[in-house]
């Protein structure tokens, strides 16, 4: 289970990190996890449907670092191996990758 939660906490930090450093270049500031998810949705990076999951992903991600309940770690858990998570994800990197070639293809 921590080898998943650490999983969890590297793509986490790097997926905000990333939007974060998007949204800055498209004129959008953004300085904390769920600041940038928000902008994200509003920039049509985070499709509607997942809008809830990333706010679930700054909750977990807060909570992993105060688990002292098994159930609290086991639902955690659950949370990340979701396929729905791993969906929501892998929206925003396809959508991020569209943008990356659209900015290439304009330069």
């Amino acid at each position: 289970m921590e080898i998943s939660t650490k999983r969890f906490e590297y793509t986490f930090e790097i997926l905000w990190k990333t939007l974060k450093e998007y949204l800055r270049l498209e004129g959008i500031d953004c300085s904390t996890p769920l600041k940038c998810f928000k902008e994200a949705f509003n920039a049509g990076l985070i499709d509607e449907k997942y809008e809830s999951i990333f706010i679930d992903m700054v909750e977990k991600r807060n909570e992993i670092v105060h688990v002292y309940d098994f159930d609290q770690a086991k639902n955690i858990y659950k949370f990340i191996k979701s396929d729905e998570l791993f969906s929501a994800i892998e929206d925003v990197y396809k959508k991020l990758k569209e943008k990356v070639r659209e900015i290439k293809k304009d330069t």
